[in-house]
């Protein structure tokens, strides 16, 4: 199906991705898993989360993969690969995607994240939104991937009850890094959506070297050049319009970002506000 392993497509802390045909013709991305927990509990994870979700804005599993300690989930081949490739500008110096189509590409994680935590039969955790883990079919459309961290637990609850800390250091939410974590809940995820909407608009500061800060005091920073009525320029070459958007794409991250999960929005909220004209500039974080 892999022909070999011959195409690698990715590589991660969790497996390698390599692209692969099925039978019927159809190119799929097989993802090796690299260290799988004694019980495969990583691997049944993935498999129970991803059985569960049928949604635009989610990779789509197609099937997996038991021989012997070997484990392999076959997903939907994404032709454009993950969206950390588009997030910087070109050898010439141009951005690599047009404003509208970041635009489409937030709104479409937003509303694939608000899928994960209000849309199914379970509300889904994922842990780690990132670019690595948003991946763009032929159109462009996004699809959250990587469910491997994931937790689900019941609609009717509001918190999850965590013992370690999971996620990617950048954009994993303050309250996971405490030494206390106990409970968490999906506004973690809301945090890490504003991290990678900070990072698509280039104004998430990574030259932070303190890493168990870097989270954690980040918002201070946009906060400051928002309340002193500072420009946040994110595209000098931008038109009216484009530094409008900007300006709002801003103030949503802003919100996703605060410190204080109960300020942040939840994700049917942020979809609301990319959708809308006016926002308001939030409170400073806490």
């Amino acid at each position: 199906m892999t022909r070999g392993f011959k195409e690698k497509l990715g590589e991660g802390g969790y497996g390698t991705v390599y692209k692969g045909k099925l039978q019927s013709g159809r190119d799929a991305a097989v993802k090796m898993l690299s260290k799988p927990k004694a019980d495969g509990q990583d691997f049944m994870n993935e498999v129970a989360t991803m059985g569960r979700i049928h949604h635009v804005n989610v990779v789509g599993l197609v099937g997996y993969c038991v021989e012997g300690t070997k484990r392999a989930l076959v997903y939907d081949f994404m032709p454009n690969g993950s969206l950390d490739k588009y997030i910087s500008t070109s050898q010439e110096g141009s951005p690599l995607l047009s404003w509208q189509r970041k635009y489409d590409i937030i709104l479409g994680v937003a509303r694939g994240i608000g899928y994960l935590h209000r849309g199914c039969d379970v509300r889904i955790l994922h842990f780690d939104i990132k670019p690595h883990n948003i991946l763009l079919d032929e159109n462009f459309i996004p699809k959250i991937s990587d469910f491997g961290l994931a937790k689900l637990y019941p609609t009717d609850k509001s918190i999850v009850t965590l013992t370690a800390a999971r996620g990617t250091i950048g954009y994993v939410a303050p309250e996971l890094i405490s030494r206390s974590i106990g409970a968490i809940s999906y506004k973690a995820d809301v945090y890490s959506f504003g991290m990678l909407l900070m990072e698509m608009l280039d104004l998430k500061r990574n030259e932070v070297a303190n890493e168990e800060h870097s989270s954690q005091y980040f918002p201070y920073y946009i906060y400051d050049k928002f309340n002193k009525g500072k420009e946040i320029v994110v595209d000098e070459e931008a038109n009216d319009d484009e530094k409008k958007l900007a300006r709002k794409l801003s103030l949503v991250a802003l919100w996703c970002i605060q410190t204080n999960p109960i300020q942040r929005p939840s994700m049917s909220k942020v979809v609301e506000m990319l959708e809308g004209e006016v926002l308001k500039v939030p409170p400073q974080p806490l």
